[in-house]
């Protein structure tokens, strides 16, 4: 409608305006931080402090052993191996190249070695430390390329050791910023194609989701650059993951009640506006649960776990600020035509006036959502039955849930594809037996014990032999231990493989053993006695984390809602969804695919992006049957929002499972099992839980569900809805 002089309403003008700019604000503003994403690995810490458990004892003893020089430089193990035995001249070729290597300025001293195999004489080895002001990922590349250019005839050259498995996990996260990005990306586009039929809509959903990414990505870069927040590959692997997904979530919830609201107003900004008052509460209620249960990981004691937290925290922020912002700008810009060729009808044109949620009639409703029409006929008909039926599903894939296997994985295992680290590691064995490679443990002990430390070591059958760390001096000379404040380090080599469940367990037993020598006040660490203190770690985190995010999600549910039963339903429903797919996660993994366990952060992370994003769909169903019990009592208001919001949830739980099933690109077994369990159990929560277990639930416990709340009631006479409520 325009004023007599042909111009449009002053109001109609400003909102003009007012888009436009906050508009050009996100694309000027936001969109050139998009660079940071590229330079996020200059901030990336993955070395293996990065994901040690915080105040554990291996990570005191790493602390302590660097007064040793023992723990700064990190070994390199140079493998040479071939058809037939090595002969003295292929030795003498290898100490050439060994001598080499020793001079690039990325070299802690001299080579050790060569030597030839013990157990088979076709291999050969020597070592060279990288010294630690030197970046391990550039150094191994550097070496493996010297490798490459100074080649021993009939021999092969391979890398592995703790520096070579460094560089390949930092090798298998290169690219997550694009690869990643690209598959993302893409699978959310041809899902929002196919269900808008629109070739405008998808693209300005996925450039409010990428201008989110570019702000998260500064602010994670700025937060990591000045100390506030440590970031790894697993941890910007996800966030890119989470604010793609969670930004889609959010824009299809606005877009949906957008449409809807075009149904009933004339005034594109008018219809704008109500779209956004409709759905800020459920939306900052979703992303409020998301924000707060991540930043429950803060109470976790691994150092990696910790560290997610925030780093996506900061990210789900940027995508509910650019789904609440930048997209319903774009959205009044574009008015009815982002919807094109298939435009909502105004008013008037072949749809009866107050056409839009809340105001026709439950049998209207149903006309215009078909498919969810009859889904919410048939569960309206046996309520009972299908929350029964769906919860013994569930319960039955949850009964497998305590086998899940998080005991933890060897080094070896991380890797999904064949990594040079893992091939010259399988030389090493066949050469130098299956001990070979393996990093002893480190035992710190007062020095005037030395000697009943040593002893009580060598007594247990596990162990080899336990050397002190000696003072520097000539070869051969007899030096004695090396003391630092009044302790000592003693390098506890065991006869059982290394990163096996023996090892782990040898290394319990010399903790045990070396508590019993009065006075020693020993610690125990290295890398199997990290490996020990993680697992631990992850139990008692979880045992910690999951209680803290239950809490979180229900005192925000409780003000959404205004009840406390509903909260306590939903809260169930979605703790058996993880537990269900948990189960499921238990038979695909070990019965299917056959894998060799999982990392101990598994089951933890699962379950708070589950319960974090699962409820969201929960959230979308209820507070809009909150909303429509308010005018048409209780059961038509669940009816009615089952049958509303069935689309767009759906359509929300396979966008966020197949941008988390994207993670599976990366080549490491730890994403591929988060992968799984997230977005088996998001379509579970979308497909069941929101669909089938909580409508029929909801629909049997009857007006009670919004106890102490009155919603169960209608305020007014049905179609009539306020004015007021409705914006």
């Amino acid at each position: 409608m325009r004023k007599d002089n042909g111009r449009p309403p002053r109001r109609t003008r400003w909102w003009a305006g007012a888009a436009l700019l906050i508009t050009l604000v996100w694309l000027f503003g936001a969109g050139p931080l998009g660079m940071f994403l590229g330079r996020l690995g200059e901030v990336q810490t993955n070395d293996p402090g990065a994901f040690l458990p915080v105040g554990a004892e291996s990570t005191e003893v790493s602390e302590i052993a660097e007064g040793f020089d023992r723990e700064e430089a990190v070994p390199a193990v140079v493998v040479y191996s071939g058809g037939g035995d090595i002969a003295e001249d292929d030795l003498a070729a290898i100490a050439g190249v060994g001598e080499r290597v020793a001079g690039e300025p990325w070299a802690a001293g001299p080579v050790i070695g060569p030597f030839p195999g013990t157990e088979d004489p076709s291999v050969a080895q020597f070592t060279v430390a990288i010294d630690p002001g030197h970046d391990t990922g550039d150094a191994v590349a550097e070496l493996r390329a010297l490798l490459a250019d100074d080649p021993v005839p009939g021999l092969q050259a391979q890398v592995t050791g703790p520096a070579g498995y460094a560089a390949d996990l930092t090798a298998a996260f290169g690219g997550i910023d694009s690869t990643l990005l690209v598959v993302a990306v893409s699978a959310v586009l041809v899902i929002l194609v196919a269900v808008y039929r629109s070739p405008l809509l998808p693209v300005l959903v996925v450039l409010a989701s990428l201008l989110a990414l570019g702000l998260s990505g500064a602010l994670v870069y700025l937060a990591a650059d000045t100390g506030l927040v440590s970031l790894n590959g697993q941890s910007q692997g996800i966030l890119f993951i989470l604010v793609v997904g969670a930004c889609t979530d959010y824009a299809l919830l606005l877009v949906a009640r957008y449409r809807e609201e075009l149904t009933t107003r004339e005034r594109v900004p008018e219809a704008v506006l109500a779209a956004v008052r409709g759905v800020t509460g459920p939306v900052l209620a979703s992303g409020g649960t998301v924000i707060l249960g991540l930043l429950c990981l803060l109470a976790a004691d691994l150092a990696s776990t910790r560290s997610l937290g925030p780093v996506v925290a900061i990210g789900v922020a940027a995508a509910l600020f650019s789904a609440m912002t930048f997209l319903p700008a774009v959205l009044a810009l574009c008015g009815r035509a982002v919807f094109w060729p298939s435009a909502p009808r105004r008013p008037g044109d072949g749809a009866a006036a107050g056409d839009g949620p809340g105001e026709e009639g439950l049998d209207a409703v149903i006309a215009r959502h078909r498919f969810w029409g009859r889904i919410a006929g048939t569960v309206s008909r046996r309520p009972r039955a299908y929350w029964i039926g769906t919860t013994v599903l569930l319960a039955a894939a949850a009964v497998f849930a305590p086998q899940f296997d998080a005991g933890g994985t060897g080094q070896s295992e991380v890797f999904r594809t064949q990594v040079e680290a893992v091939e010259a590691q399988e030389e090493l064995t066949r050469g130098f037996g299956p001990t070979s490679g393996a990093a002893p443990a480190l035992v710190v002990a007062d020095a005037d014990r030395l000697d009943e430390v040593v002893a009580a070591a060598e007594d247990l059958p596990e162990v080899e032999e336990a050397v002190a760390v000696t003072e520097p001096g000539p070869p051969g000379a007899d030096a004695p231990p090396l003391v630092e404040d009044g302790r000592v380090l003693v390098e506890v080599t065991l006869s059982v493989p290394p990163e096996s469940s023996e090892a782990v367990s040898a290394v319990g037993g010399l903790r045990d053993a070396l508590r019993g020598v009065e006075g020693a006040d020993t610690l125990v660490g290295g890398v199997t006695a990290t490996d020990l203190d993680t697992l631990e770690t992850a139990q008692r985190d979880f045992a910690v984390v999951v209680p803290l995010v239950l809490v979180v999600v229900f005192l925000v549910l409780i003000p959404l809602l205004r009840s406390l039963v509903a909260p306590l339903l939903l809260m169930a429903a979605n703790v058996l969804s993880f537990a269900a797919a948990l189960g499921v996660g238990t038979l695909v993994f070990e019965h299917l695919l056959g894998l060799p366990g999982a990392d101990p952060v598994v089951p933890l992370f699962a379950f708070v992006f589950l319960v974090a994003l699962g409820i969201d769909y929960s959230i979308f169903l209820m507070s809009r049957a909150r909303e429509e019990t308010l005018v048409h009592g209780h059961r038509e208001g669940v009816l009615r929002a089952l049958t509303v919001t069935g689309g767009v949830i759906t359509s929300a739980g396979v966008v966020l499972a197949v941008t988390f099933a994207a993670l599976a690109v990366i080549p490491l077994l730890f994403l591929l099992q988060l992968a799984f369990l997230v977005a088996f159990g998001v379509l579970v929560d979308a497909l069941i839980v929101r669909t089938l277990l909580v409508p029929a639930l909801s629909l049997d416990v009857g007006p009670r569900v919004w106890w102490p709340g009155r919603a169960g009631r209608p305020a007014v006479a049905a179609g009539t809805a306020p004015a007021d409520r409705r914006g």
